[in-house]
């Protein structure tokens, strides 16, 4: 595997990528070249400091601009044709490598990935597919961001690459899949939802698709059931993502003040500590990494910003798999045949 990393991205960029770029150098059995692109004079003396700067399979690309986290993501990918981020992408465009990684602006990464890599065959629309943690491992929820005004049409094809990725990368041979509504009962939902679910039931009449279709999920289906995929437009699923995650936050904060406050308790919680450490690693975005784009004519993970060095690892972990397994692949063979049976009414 030949990567790429947008060293700049990231709010803590560019130390957390070199310390990322180490991990995946003493870990990554299959690497074969790590390109990092950003600042060359900044980036040599940390790798040098970090003791990578003389590993043969590192190599650093220069490029002069950075696209900020602030900036719209669109105007970046136009306008900063040399920015970190965009450079990353041309090298997997080029054919130089096999998969980009960055912990950047969401939208810019988005629309550069987009626009250079195209989409694969079949696919109408890139969808962001971001793993959250349940009572069964993860369920994936797709889309959380890259489409706001998505129409049903694309949650078929959200729901087809996330269950590649379901049975691939979380071994799920069968994995099940709904569409997020606000009740379990079929006639439930808006006229959005409604409609994907109808396109879905028929396809899975006609036994068209590669996983279990299971009809409408709720809220607390996505923690409390053995649901693997969860379908929706970008604008609810950036929403549900960014709430869950500020719930975990607020509820570590609450967790850890009620503690302080009860020197009995404090006893308790040093009992508990392994308890709470696995805890949080289980729901640490960090253990994730970052998030596929998927349905782009390559392999293209998205990080969050606030990434450290384990996350861009187990980010470029995640894309190592997507490539080990031909996620893409399956992707396009699945779509052929949905397609056909949709064009054919």
């Amino acid at each position: 595997m030949k990567l790429a990393l947008d060293a700049m991205g990231g709010d803590n960029a560019p130390q957390i990528n070199v310390d990322g770029a180490k991990l995946v150098l003493e870990r990554l059995e299959r690497l074969e070249a790590l390109y990092m692109v950003g600042d060359e004079a900044v980036l040599r003396e940390k790798c040098d400091a970090a003791g990578i700067g003389g590993d043969k399979r590192l190599h650093i690309v220069h490029a002069p601009e950075v696209v900020g986290m602030e900036e719209s993501g669109l105007a970046a990918v136009r306008q900063k044709k040399n920015s970190s981020m965009s450079m990353a992408v041309d090298l997997v465009k080029s054919g130089e490598c096999d998969a980009v990684a960055s912990a950047g602006n969401t939208g810019a990464a988005v629309a550069a990935s987009t626009i250079k890599l195209r989409l694969l065959e079949g696919v109408d629309r890139a969808g962001i597919v971001s793993p959250m943690p349940s009572v069964h491992g993860y369920v994936l929820v797709s889309d959380t961001g890259a489409n706001p005004d998505a129409k049903p049409g694309h949650l078929v094809g959200y729901a087809v690459m996330s269950a590649m990725m379901a049975r691939y990368i979380y071994n799920r041979p069968m994995p099940n899949v709904a569409v997020m509504s606000n009740g379990a009962e079929d006639c439930k939902g808006s006229e959005f939802s409604k409609e994907a679910h109808h396109l879905l039931q028929n396809l899975n009449e006609q036994e068209l698709l590669p996983f279990r279709f299971t009809g409408n999920c709720e809220g607390h289906d996505l923690f409390e059931t053995d649901l693997d995929v969860a379908l929706t437009d970008g604008f609810t699923g950036n929403i549900l993502l960014k709430s869950v995650e500020a719930t975990a936050k607020a509820f570590s904060h609450w967790l850890k003040d009620g503690i302080k406050r009860n020197p009995m308790a404090m006893l308790g919680a040093l009992a508990m500590r392994p308890v709470f450490r696995r805890i949080a690693q289980s729901m640490s975005a960090d253990t994730v990494g970052g998030c596929p784009l998927m349905g782009v004519n390559g392999v293209s993970i998205i990080a969050h910003g606030s990434a450290n060095a384990t996350a861009i690892f187990n980010a470029c972990r995640m894309a190592d798999g997507m490539l080990r397994h031909s996620v893409n692949d399956r992707i396009v063979e699945s779509m052929a045949k949905i397609n056909t049976a949709l064009h054919s009414h």
